[in-house]
């Protein structure tokens, strides 16, 4: 029997042990109705191939409260530049950040000459992300993005990333206890699972992508800004040409002038 149709018959045999519809609502704004789209939303996963582990995970998903608090309460993206640069702690990642690269220059060499992305902005990410790998989150990542795949506030937007994280579990990079940021990101510079899936490499030559390793994360980091059109050799200030792939790193506008003005700062230009 064929991997697909196996799944859509793992999905079938969920909606059938559990009693309920498959015509789910579309979304919802309180945890009331995740465990009826979950049944449906595993039909719609098995029919773009996700398998039964993937399927096995979504329905051990648990609704994220904490998630949708986070979500709602995003204030920092609201402030000046200036006071967000404070809030962030800009001048402390600027001083460990040179630090950083001093103590990875042979890892960022690396990264530059093969994606042509210098070393500032990737160590802006890092520390801005997670503090070079500090903090990394304790948010279960399934129940997380499959939460905000469910919240009507963004669904388009984040199912993809959903069904990106339940072939993740699929391949073996995630599993049921994965843990990370409250969106569902992973990992030292916090990819949300579609941009693994897409731009996630082996930074480390083991044979694995764990972007819980920062060879790996920032390989990653720096592949996802060259197919964002990075150019090497190209300025990353607002108004230069490579701006533009740090502004599809965060919609946020102050986000994106902090990650050049740190980046500048650890680059010295």
């Amino acid at each position: 029997m064929a991997v697909r149709a196996r799944s859509m018959m793992l999905a079938a045999a969920i909606l059938a042990a559990t009693g309920q519809s498959a015509i789910a609502a579309e979304c919802g704004n309180t945890g009331s109705g995740f465990e009826q789209w979950k049944q449906d939303f595993a039909q719609q996963a098995a029919a773009q191939g996700v398998g039964n582990k993937g399927l096995s995970a979504l329905a051990g998903a648990s609704y994220a409260k904490a998630t949708i608090n986070a979500d709602r309460n995003q204030k920092s993206f609201k402030l000046s530049f200036e006071a967000f640069m404070q809030k962030r702690g800009a001048s402390a990642i600027i001083s460990k950040g040179k630090q950083m690269k001093r103590n990875n220059a042979a890892l960022f060499a690396n990264l530059e000459r093969r994606y042509g992305v210098p070393a500032g902005p990737l160590v802006a990410i890092w520390g801005m992300e997670t503090g070079f790998g500090g903090y990394m989150g304790k948010q279960n990542t399934i129940s997380a993005i499959t939460t905000l795949a469910y919240d009507c506030r963004r669904p388009d937007y984040f199912k993809p990333h959903a069904i990106a994280a339940l072939k993740l579990v699929d391949k073996g990079s995630l599993s049921t206890s994965s843990v990370g940021a409250m969106h569902g990101e992973v990992g030292h510079t916090q990819f949300l699972p579609g941009n693994v899936l897409r731009y996630g490499v082996d930074g480390d030559g083991d044979g694995r992508v764990d972007l819980r390793n920062k060879a790996d994360a920032l390989a990653s980091t720096a592949n996802f800004l060259r197919g964002h059109g990075w150019q090497p050799g190209a300025g990353y200030q607002p108004g230069q040409p490579n701006f533009a792939a740090i502004q599809g790193w965060n919609a946020a506008s102050v986000y994106q002038r902090a990650i050049a003005v740190i980046g500048a700062e650890i680059d010295g230009r």
